[in-house]
């Protein structure tokens, strides 16, 4: 338990980081999500799009210390080689 008035400012900055994080991550799981679901329905075009958003919201959020900037050019790179595979499936 925090007694000093700085140790308790703390927790209740870290509380409102914590749900910030949480909120953010849950925004990129979800984004994944559908971007998954469009991969499986074999829509190129609609994956393509789904792949932009899912970058876009994967680059804001390793902007910030709620993910880091490598961890998110991972997760991009493997569904960008997801999305290749649907392309070049649809191609032949």
């Amino acid at each position: 338990m925090a007694h000093s008035l700085s140790a308790k400012k703390r927790v209740r900055q870290s509380e409102k980081r914590k749900m910030i994080n949480r909120a953010r991550k849950s925004k990129v799981k979800k984004q994944i999500k559908k971007f998954e679901s469009t991969l499986a329905s074999g829509d190129a075009k609609a994956a393509a799009e789904q792949f932009r958003l899912t970058v876009q919201r994967l680059d804001k959020v390793s902007s910030t210390s709620t993910m880091h900037k490598r961890t998110a050019s991972r997760k991009k790179s493997r569904l960008a080689k997801r999305l290749n595979a649907l392309l070049a499936k649809a191609k032949a």
